[in-house]
């Protein structure tokens, strides 16, 4: 019995265009002679919805376009769609009044209905906000047709229903096992429908735990994934499957659509082998996949199809403009270049390289004598203090100010390119090189900045050599580089990762061989700027650990870290 595996990048809210794509794909699944179609966590109204599944009028047109659906799919194939379901019984027991739910959908109607039993609250995830949880777990039998003489008996799980494996683990997060009473029933077969979004090296930890979970219950698990970038999320796809043995049997091209089949033989009651994606051969590969979809999505989705940003010469901007440039085409990329009295003619020179080098577009604004303008007008009020902090901000929000007014005036997305480190310890300026409608690197530490820029160089120079082996500085005044207030980015980067993303304490970061010093001064920095992470553009997701929707801190706290 063939089964296809539905790889879709839906747009949320866009419920009549999901529709069309789940059924352009059942058409492809029956012109492949499959008898079952997955699609993905949601997949009639994308994930994640948010606040949308509030809106009562929303649950409703879902379920009319649901059973729209049912109507349209080919005979003789059955298809399991992401939909949200209301909860007959939540105003009698006190509950939630909606489930996020996989419904069954043949010969014309709803046959079967499955929640989602797992509703995770971590990171970006917020799902007890919306949902009840499921109360069991549950199955279905896929009668024979006439392209198989067989019948099978399949379990449904959603996406976290997958995470609680105690041995893989070695701890259990929730009460309920969904894999291990699904075995109970004596499935023939386990299907996931996911929508877990992308972070490094996620996909080889989603295998290694599918493999754990197949081989300890002798059991063939099918794992579908959502496509595409949501706002900060970006989901990688990389659907694959897995045979009794613990085997990948399956797996379909990661950040890419994709209608897969895979096969049940029933002579062994085990998937055979089908269709293998390689993996990306480096994670600066895997991150670029990953950049690049959640620009190109960020800005379809939102209605653009031009984007600006600033050149200075520097790293950040030169890689923002590569990933740009390939996410939407160089001749959709304006970039702007704002030299002042304290640029360099090197970086200009950079710059202008870059430009060529990836054939977008530009234009030059010297701001020296807005900077002029700015100084008289403010010189009455500033007399008697020195030249600082607030002086050096003025040029960026200048080319802010600038950036803005474009891309007000021609519709285009601006695009900021601070990057993770930068945000962490806020060297960054509000309301200048902050401004933006999406971060696109503010995922991607400094060191990683370059990594990425030499991966990039691998085949022809895209990025100017000497943008690679310049200091880095931002030139708001004479001679100025970034390790005039900041620690060698090798070590702030290493500091800022046990820090935030394994939660170091100062005593076991100073543990680790770093000076204390060093340290008190980056946590200080981290705390102090915790106002400016809540101002920025979201940020596209690449982490475990973003600043993002999962980033949860407080701004007014007097809280200090040992």
């Amino acid at each position: 019995m063939k089964i296809a595996i539905a790889q879709l990048n839906p747009i949320i809210g866009d419920l009549s265009n999901n529709a069309q794509n789940i059924e352009k794909a059942a058409q492809l699944a029956v012109n492949k002679n499959a008898r079952l179609l997955l699609t993905p966590e949601l997949s009639l109204c994308g994930y994640p919805p948010k606040d949308l599944v509030l809106n009562p009028s929303f649950i409703e047109n879902l379920s009319i376009e649901l059973q729209a659906l049912a109507v349209k799919i080919p005979p003789g194939l059955a298809v399991l769609v992401g939909t949200v379901t209301k909860n007959p019984n939540a105003n009698i027991r006190g509950e939630k009044q909606l489930f996020n739910s996989i419904a069954l959908l043949e010969n014309g109607s709803i046959k079967q209905v499955f929640n989602k039993r797992l509703l995770p609250t971590y990171d970006v995830f917020d799902e007890e906000r919306y949902f009840e949880a499921g109360r069991q777990s549950n199955f279905f039998e896929l009668l024979p047709n006439s392209q198989t003489s067989q019948t099978l008996k399949i379990g449904v799980t959603v996406c976290e229903d997958l995470w609680n494996d105690e041995e893989f683990w070695g701890k259990r997060s929730y009460e309920d096992n969904p894999i291990q009473d699904l075995v109970k029933y004596g499935v023939d077969c386990i299907v996931n429908l996911s929508a877990s979004p992308y972070s490094i090296g996620k996909q080889k930890v989603r295998e290694a735990m599918l493999k754990h979970s197949a081989e300890r219950h002798q059991i063939p698990i099918i794992y579908t994934n959502q496509i595409g970038g949501n706002d900060d999320l970006i989901f990688d796809g990389n659907s694959f499957a897995v045979n009794r043995k613990g085997e990948v049997i399956l797996r379909a091209r990661g950040f890419q659509t994709a209608v897969e089949i895979v096969e049940y033989n029933q002579n062994n009651q085990d998937l055979d082998q089908s269709y293998m994606a390689e993996f990306s051969q480096t994670e600066e590969e895997e991150i670029w996949s990953a950049l690049v979809l959640g620009v190109r999505d960020y800005a379809q989705k939102c209605g653009f199809s031009q984007a600006i940003l600033g050149l200075s010469g520097g790293i950040d901007s030169s890689l923002v403009a590569a990933i740009a440039a390939e996410a939407l085409g160089s001749k959709n990329v304006l970039g702007i270049l704002m030299p002042s009295p304290y640029s360099s003619q090197h970086s200009i020179i950079d710059a202008e390289a870059l430009v060529n080098n990836l054939e977008i577009n530009s234009y030059t604004l010297p701001i020296g004598e807005v900077m002029k303008s700015y100084d008289s007008l403010l010189k009455p009020l500033f007399v008697g203090t020195e030249f600082g902090v607030a002086e050096e901000n003025l040029q960026s929000r200048i080319r802010g100010n600038l950036l803005m007014a474009i891309a007000n005036k021609f519709g285009h997305l601006l695009l900021s390119t601070g990057n993770k480190s930068e945000m962490a310890v806020g060297y960054c300026t509000l309301y200048g090189d902050m401004n933006g409608g999406l971060a696109v690197i503010s995922d991607v530490p400094k060191t990683r900045v370059f990594a990425l820029c030499r991966w990039l160089n691998r085949h022809q120079e895209l990025i100017p050599h000497n943008v690679l082996i310049k200091p880095p500085s931002a030139e708001l005044k004479p001679d100025q580089v970034d390790q005039d207030s900041l620690p060698p980015y090798d070590i702030l980067d290493e500091i800022l990762d046990r820090l935030i993303h394994h939660h170091q304490s100062i005593k076991q970061i100073e543990a680790a061989g770093f000076d204390y010093a060093i340290i008190d001064k980056v946590v200080k920095l981290v705390t102090r700027s915790e106002f400016k992470r809540k101002q920025a553009p979201p940020g596209l997701k690449v982490t475990d650990r973003a600043f993002g929707t999962g980033w949860r801190m407080p701004i007014a706290s007097r809280w200090k870290l040992d």
